[in-house]
């Protein structure tokens, strides 16, 4: 569930170290979807708290300015596969933490955040494992 210690890093541990993969694999994915839910639930309270403040306010303002205008005809075409995307690549920065912020930021719905980001881990878990598998290394693992 930790940011930078989500399935797809637990994976070739699950892997080269157990006899159970299958149910820890999917165990590995639900735990790192625990916290998306929640993330895209208190980013809001948290915003509006620190919007209280100008320093804040005035960073948030930019920050989601620039987010949205650099991206705003592309993320509107392709939210959802962009989404599911970033979430699946299993690289250092991309997953379900920072998909969760990317779907704030953009204001993306809930509920099909929830699905993208899911079908992103799914995918991660499995490009992993597969690669796990074959003896690639991948993520200085």
């Amino acid at each position: 569930m930790l940011p930078f210690w989500e399935a797809r890093y637990t994976i070739p541990i699950i892997i080269k170290y157990n006899e159970y993969v299958i149910p820890l694999i999917i165990l590995a994915i639900l735990a790192n979807f625990i916290p998306v839910p929640l993330i895209l639930k208190f980013l809001n309270p948290v915003e509006k708290w620190l919007r209280k403040w100008k320093f804040w306010n005035h960073l948030l303002d930019k920050i989601f300015e620039h987010t949205r205008k650099k991206t705003k005809k592309s993320i509107e075409k392709w939210e959802s596969l962009a989404l599911i995307i970033f979430v699946a690549i299993p690289l250092p920065v991309t997953g379900a933490w920072t998909g969760s912020l990317a779907a704030y930021l953009f204001g993306l719905d809930f509920k099909k955040s929830l699905l993208c980001i899911f079908i992103g881990i799914c995918i991660a878990a499995f490009i992993v494992s597969i690669a796990t598998i074959a003896g690639i290394k991948i993520l200085g693992g």
